[in-house]
């Protein structure tokens, strides 16, 4: 927010610098970033005033004129057209400095002497206006310094209001902060008195379909206007504050914004048919033009301001190019309301367009504040545009918003603050803010608050103001008290870290993703209602479309890196992710929540080498991978079995991990399908989990066993069974019936063809036998590997090789 100096000074006496109010203000917690001096770039020019007007007797486009500064009569030939007598000018004495032309000098001009020069704006740097020479006003004093008469030496600073400030977005809420902080007496601009006796109910209506959208609207006539170039001043403004200048009319809308905060919209007249207003939502598909020439989709919560057939502006963004104040418009509708703040915001970034309206409606102004500026800028446009302001005005507000009442305890504020302020401090501070308070006995106070403080809702934003005006350099520095000691931490957290631990050492990085996803990525991994993973749940205000809904599965995020790695000719990976997704619950409002484990691998297992040729990850590594990853985290009793049944799995690549006949996730070789629909370039393995549940089954903690006395005992055996049994099962079998005294089980060998007959398979197995407190005989182990192999004949029908 740009603020000028010299209109500060209109609302608040200001005796002390542009730099000490930058001090005192960002103490106050209104940070000024930037403070620049504005000030003109000429010399020597003066309020002269033109005397007598001769025609030039050797050319007919020049005039001689008599100007009289006061002190001197010169002699000054000019060609402007809008050079007129008994005028006051901006006279360039000789020895001016001008920064077009460079220094003034005496000069004959056809045979004629010329001791000076009247200027345009243009000439003295001040706008792009070249049309005629610069006429100011009567009232100026002949001989007074240009810069002095029109008050062009000024600072602009430039204040970085934080969101909840909606108020300080304005001339007059910065000049409350300053008459705050100073206890100066704040001064209101002139309004106007209309004397009309016309009734604009007559002549116009307003109907708010939408009050909840828009609770106020306040419409005003202003008759017989002439558009015209704003005054000087009034350009000279707007220029300094970043706002372009158009005409009188639109130029003292936007005047009044910055000056009271209140966004306005001047209409037309008589390009509303019907003569009327209507505020409604838009209708489904309906197109508009705004003011910039484009014409826009209107969402359906679009709030339109509309005539009795058409609609005339966008509510609290931009209005339309068919109601546009244009040079030959004589009647304006002055549109001055409050919008509801959410909905302008909804609107304004569903079609991309933000303006200086949209934010401070979007921030929240002051309902209550809408007939004020209205009356403000119908004074002034009738100053300047020379009409006439219908008295009455049309203020349709069907349910008025109440000023916000706050109890505060002093007490509280000292205890806060660590201060000892006493009641009537605190008061004092609140008063000075134009806050309303009462006594609510000793230690009590019961605060009004100002409709056009939106932020001050609670009793700790009152503590706020009031540390604030106390000065935030006053508060005591005290120390917290209390022990400090490392958090401790609780299973979740300990296995989360084991789990990084685990895959970290076999070679994964770590990766987080954004917790919203497109929904077009779930058709992407064909998944599909019921799956908890296929229903979308949809954010109401999106960041982008590509982030428009929460994530139900880590496996988009993590594929979208692996295409952002492929892209830069990164093809060997190992990634994981731990987080959370959110599983929509039927009639309930919040979703479920579920930390899962994602992880890829893609590439080659190993770096390629010299003495070594590079061979690829396959379905093996990533499976050795969360064996490791299962041992780490202490999970019993857990298997792979074939057939994940995920429609973005290989359907004979991949596998259910399974834990206590519990269904922890899938893994596998990534479907040919869903490669091509990610624009992945090469096989990708993939794994999720659901981590939420793996925790139930994690061992609560681990017992140290001692290094084994004594020697073991190994046996191999190879057996013969179907090719649909999975070896996960015969290992269990082999773990189960070893009594406590197989200490280990490997698989060595794997063998199908003769004299294998088809459809069977050829397992080996290693088993390990060791006795905890003594050694084991051979006919000890003999006996138990007969049982264990009675017991997988009884359970498998294999046959012993």
């Amino acid at each position: 927010m740009k603020v000028s100096y010299q209109w500060l000074k209109e609302f608040v006496d200001l005796s002390f610098s542009p730099n000490e109010l930058a001090d005192l203000l960002t103490n106050a917690g209104l940070e000024v970033e930037n403070i620049e001096e504005s000030r003109p770039n000429f010399q020597r020019v003066v309020v002269g005033e033109i005397t007598n007007l001769q025609p030039h007797p050797r050319s007919e486009r020049l005039f001689l004129c008599t100007v009289n500064d006061g002190q001197k009569i010169y002699q000054v030939i000019c060609g402007a057209p809008n050079t007129q007598a008994g005028k006051k000018v901006a006279l360039a004495l000789p020895g001016a400095i001008l920064p077009t032309t460079g220094t003034i000098k005496p000069v004959e001009i056809q045979g004629i002497l010329s001791e000076g020069m009247l200027c345009s704006e243009m000439e003295l740097g001040l706008s792009d206006d070249a049309a005629g020479i610069m006429i100011l006003e009567d009232s100026l004093s002949l001989g007074l310094p240009l810069e002095k008469a029109l008050d062009l030496n000024d600072w602009i600073l430039d204040i970085s209001v934080t969101p909840n400030r909606a108020d300080c977005l304005c001339i007059l809420g910065i000049a409350r902060e300053v008459a705050a902080l100073t206890k100066k007496p704040l001064v209101f601009p002139q309004e106007n008195k209309a004397d009309v006796q016309e009734s604009l109910a007559a002549q116009t209506t307003v109907t708010i379909e939408r009050p909840d959208l828009c609770p106020r609207y306040v419409a005003k006539l202003i008759l017989n206007v002439q558009i015209a170039p704003s005054p000087f001043w009034l350009r000279r403004r707007l220029t300094a504050l970043g706002v372009r200048a158009i005409n009188n009319i639109v130029d003292v809308t936007n005047y009044v914004m910055l000056e009271l905060g209140q966004p306005l919209h001047a209409f037309d007249f008589d390009l509303l048919e019907e003569k009327r207003i209507v505020v409604r939502t838009a209708n489904p598909g309906e197109t508009f033009t705004t003011l910039d020439g484009v014409e826009r989709i209107m969402p359906p919560e679009a709030l339109m301001i509309c005539d009795g057939r058409k609609p005339v502006a966008l509510a609290g963004i931009m209005g339309g190019l068919n109601s546009e104040v244009k040079p030959e418009t004589r009647n304006i509708l002055l549109e001055s309301a409050y919008f509801d703040p959410m909905g302008i915001r909804r609107t304004a970034k569903r079609i991309g367009l933000n303006t200086e309206a949209s934010l401070r409606f979007e921030r929240g102004i002051d309902p209550n504040g809408s007939l004020k500026a209205a009356e403000r800028a119908a004074f002034l446009m009738a100053k300047l545009a020379g009409g006439v302001i219908v008295k009455e005005a049309v203020d349709s507000y069907p349910k008025r918003i109440e000023p916000r009442k706050i109890s505060l305890r002093v007490n509280r504020v000292n205890q806060i603050l660590g201060t000892a302020l006493s009641a009537a401090e605190v008061r004092d501070y609140l008063e000075n803010l134009t806050l309303q308070v009462e006594a609510e006995g000793s230690d009590k106070l019961k605060v009004t608050v100002p409709t056009f403080r939106v932020d001050l809702e609670r009793e700790i934003d009152l503590i706020e103001e009031v540390a604030r005006l106390y000065g935030y350099h006053k508060i005591p520095v005290t120390l917290p008290l209390g022990r400090v000691g490392p958090e401790r931490k609780g299973k979740a957290e300990k296995l989360a870290y084991k789990a990084r631990a685990v895959l970290t050492a076999c070679g994964f990085f770590e990766t987080i993703n954004y917790s919203f996803l497109s929904p077009q990525v779930l058709q992407k991994l064909n998944l599909k209602a019921p799956d908890p993973r296929g229903q979308l749940l949809l954010i109401k205000n999106p960041l982008s479309e590509d982030q428009a809904a929460m994530r139900t599965t880590l496996i988009p995020g993590i594929l979208q890196t692996v295409r952002h790695n492929f892209n830069r000719q990164n093809f060997n990976l190992k990634l994981f992710e731990l987080g959370r997704v959110f599983w929509p619950r039927k009639g309930e409002e919040l979703p479920e929540e579920v930390e899962m484990l994602a992880g890829i691998i893609s590439g080659l297992r190993e770096e390629e080498s010299w003495h070594k040729a590079g061979a690829a990850c396959d379905f093996y590594d990533l499976k050795g991978a969360l064996e490791l990853l299962m041992e780490g985290l202490a999970v019993k009793e857990y298997n792979f079995r074939p057939g994940a049944k995920e429609p973005f799995l290989h359907p004979t690549k991949s596998a259910q991990i399974v834990a206590k006949e519990k269904l922890l996730g899938g893994m596998g070789e990534l479907h040919p399908d869903v490669i091509d629909a990610f624009d992945l370039i090469q096989p990708v393995y993939i794994f999720e989990i659901n981590f939420s549940l793996l925790q139930e089954l994690t061992a609560e903690k681990r017992v140290f066993q001692p290094l084994p006395r004594f020697p073991a005992v190994f046996r191999d055996l190879s057996f013969m069974v179907e090719e649909k049994i999975l070896a996960g099962d015969l290992v269990q079998t082999i773990w189960e019936g070893g009594q406590g005294m197989v200490k280990e089980v490997k698989i060595f060998d794997l063998y199908r063809g003769k004299p294998v007959p088809p459809g069977k398979k050829s397992l080996a197995f290693r088993i390990k036998y060791q006795h905890a407190e003594k050694t084991l005989t051979d006919e000890e182990v003999n006996e138990l590997h007969q049982k264990i192999i009675a017991l997988m004949k009884d359970r498998f029908g294999g046959e012993l090789r």
